[in-house]
Formats: C-alpha cells, structure tokens, sequence
C-alpha cells in the first residue's frame, strides 16, 4: 500500500466582493443588457411626467422626455416604436 498525501488549496476567505462571483455570467452574456436595467433616470423622468401631468396632452407636454429615453435605449441597441 503507498500512503499518498493529499494537498488541498485553500479558498480565499467570502467577501462581500467575491460571494456570489461563480454565479455571474461571464463572455458574451455579461456584456448583453436587459432593457429593464437600462436608462432607468429617462424612463422614470418620462413616467412622472406622464402620470402627473395636469394638461389634457400629457404626450405632447412630455415629447422631449420620450425622445430622451428612446435615444437613450437605442445606445443599447433597443428599438421602441
């Protein structure tokens, strides 16, 4: 019988920093971007002005706010109509 030592490495102590990093997506996938994670500051400047706007054309009141945020998700390669 040969007696074999067995040599572990240990692990770098969790962080807050490193807990969770084996689960995050790497390559490709981590440069793709959802379209809920994106522009959120132009999407709810838009929705507010939408919402609370006392004018009975709260689109045409709120158009140069719209256009920001569709800009805004074209630099992310998401069309809106």
């Amino acid at each position: 019988m040969s007696s074999q030592a067995i040599s572990t490495v240990p692990s770098p102590p969790a962080t807050a920093g490193n807990l969770g990093s084996e689960l995050k997506p790497t390559g490709n996938a981590s440069a793709e971007v959802k379209p809920c994670c994106v522009c959120k500051d132009e999407k709810a400047a838009r929705d507010e002005c939408m919402l609370f706007s006392n004018t009975d054309n709260p689109q045409q009141e709120c158009q140069s706010m719209v256009d920001k945020y569709r800009s805004c998700m074209a630099g992310f390669g998401f069309k809106i109509a």
